[in-house]
């Protein structure tokens, strides 16, 4: 139950950052809109992992099959990474008109 709580909650606050960061009332909109990319990947990242390593049973297994599973996670998550910083950068070269 606890489990399901705190993803209810995570899941609350994506909703919520998206909602703060489209309507431009809200307050704190200034300060959500640019990150939201980054709040959204970090709290899906976190659930992801939640729910890996409880329901998965991960927590339990041996580091081996615990290495197999993270390692191309880790891979994944960087090449994410690279790809957003290298598309922002090739915004500010190249703005839309």
């Amino acid at each position: 139950l606890r489990i399901a709580v705190i993803l209810f909650v995570m899941t609350a606050l994506e909703v919520l950052a998206f909602e703060v960061s489209h309507r431009p009332g809200m307050p704190l909109h200034e300060l959500v809109q640019p990150l939201l990319n980054w709040i959204l990947i970090i709290l899906s990242a976190a659930k992801f992992a939640l729910v890996a390593m409880f329901y998965m049973h991960l927590k339990q297994d041996s580091k081996i099959f615990s290495g197999l599973f993270v390692f191309p996670l880790i891979i994944a998550a960087v090449l994410i990474v690279a790809l957003l910083l290298l598309f922002a950068y090739l915004r500010t070269l190249h703005p839309a008109a």
